[in-house]
């Protein structure tokens, strides 16, 4: 579904991703782990195309197109989204008139089904305002939740473990568990080796570039035993 081939993105003369390849395949979840600091959102702006970020070299193929040049509003048209690590700032929505912003013809039941998903009681959450009074782990879960609603055929999500309590963890993870059960192939980006245990696949990324990707477990344990004890983080031995 999507090829990323020999990516480059060069800022202010600093190289910042470098000669990056990687695909992922429809239906599937893709984890992309990396410690902080290596390049991990730069990969989601790029593909979204969000911040006018534009690779300086290489290409991405997104279902047979070259969509480098495309606007964000044309890649999401595509069926491209991204879930930013920081949770929307939209307040002044219900909880219920935000997940059907995604432009989707569903009635309440859907939207009760997508809270239900991620862990959250509709009773409690369906009428509430988004604004300060919920958590950072609530307002995750009903990013998470409109992602599902819009049904992308590629979501991106760059760390949606960020900033969540540990009870909101299983909820995250089962949301996405369910994203892709429902048809949408998943990029998913975090420098927690615990969170790609849900992927099909996972890269290992350091400096802009992906070291290996292989089976989630055993690039857990190759991150753990290697990046995780890194000196000298972008500057990969390997």
């Amino acid at each position: 579904m999507l090829r990323v081939e020999n990516l480059q993105l060069t800022l202010n003369g600093k190289s910042i991703i470098n000669d990056l390849s990687l695909h992922v395949n429809k239906g599937e979840i893709h984890g992309i782990l990396g410690e902080n600091g290596t390049g991990k959102t730069t990969i989601a702006y790029l593909i979204m195309g969000v911040n006018n970020y534009k690779p300086t070299g290489g290409r991405m193929i997104f279902e047979d197109e070259n969509i480098a040049d495309l606007s964000v509003s044309q890649r999401a048209k595509k069926g491209i989204t991204l879930a930013w690590q920081e949770p929307a700032k939209i307040e002044g929505l219900t909880v219920r008139d935000y997940l059907k912003l995604g432009g989707n013809n569903f009635g309440i039941e859907q939207v009760r089904y997508y809270l239900g998903t991620v862990g959250m009681d509709p009773a409690q959450y369906l009428d509430r305002d988004i604004d300060s009074t919920l958590s950072g782990g609530e307002r995750k879960r009903i990013e998470l939740a409109s992602v599902l609603a819009m049904q992308p055929k590629l979501a991106i999500l760059d760390e949606p473990d960020s900033g969540i309590d540990i009870v909101s963890l299983p909820f995250i993870m089962n949301g996405i568990v369910e994203m892709n059960r429902r048809g949408s192939s998943v990029l998913l980006i975090t420098h927690n080796e615990k969170v790609v245990e849900i992927a099909h696949r996972v890269s290992v990324l350091c400096a802009g570039r992906i070291l290996m990707t292989g089976a989630p477990a055993e690039m857990s344990q190759w991150f753990k035993d290697n990046c995780r004890k890194c000196l000298h983080i972008n500057v990969p031995e390997y």
